[in-house]
């Protein structure tokens, strides 16, 4: 049957009448949550020190600049400790992202501020198309079930893949593709 003809058939059957009624939606179990894995390296700054891993160890940003920032002892960026932070993130500076009153948390671009586990509504205010894509699952990693009727899911926080002050991904060199068993020649054995 061609295409044109199944459907006139389909038309002809009722199936594009705008006034039918449509099935209640399947009631189900009670939806799973999803949950966002944040690195807990947010709002910690690594240092030149490694543990004994070879690991950066990070220094929380609230060691120095706490929520009073009257009685913060390095408040200002540029100090010797910041050397090791380079920003490369468009024309941004500290204060773009970064609430100055409370430098252990950030601050929308209407002034709301925000914890640092938030991250996330702070770049989806400039990252719309990437996070509209997260939000449907194609960009951002996802482990568990689409269908949350079925089972959880864990997702991955921007930081996770994006370093937050040079978030391009680094070009990397693609390795060897792999090899199929069973397009490549038999072996022999003896």
């Amino acid at each position: 049957m061609s295409p044109a003809l199944l459907l006139l058939v389909a038309c002809d059957r009722g199936f594009s009448d705008p006034d039918r009624a449509f099935a209640a939606p399947i009631e189900g179990p009670p939806t799973y949550a999803t949950t966002i894995v944040a690195p807990t390296t947010l709002g910690v700054v690594d240092t030149s020190r490694t543990d004994v891993h070879g690991t950066p160890i990070g220094v929380g940003c609230a060691t120095c600049h706490g929520p009073d920032p009257s009685q913060a002892w390095a408040a200002t960026p540029g100090e010797p400790f910041h050397t090791g932070v380079s920003l490369r993130h468009g024309n941004n500076t500290c204060d773009h992202c970064h609430d100055p009153a409370d430098r252990t948390r950030l601050h929308l671009a209407d002034g709301t501020s925000i914890e640092m586990g938030a991250a996330i509504q702070l770049c989806a205010q400039c990252h719309g198309k990437q996070y509209t894509n997260y939000q449907h699952g194609a960009h951002g990693g996802m482990n568990g079930y689409w269908d949350l009727r079925q089972g959880p899911r864990t997702r991955n926080h921007c930081v996770v893949c994006h370093a937050p002050h040079d978030p391009a991904i680094p070009v990397v060199s693609p390795v060897l593709p792999p090899h199929d068993r069973y397009l490549e020649p038999p072996h022999d054995h003896l």
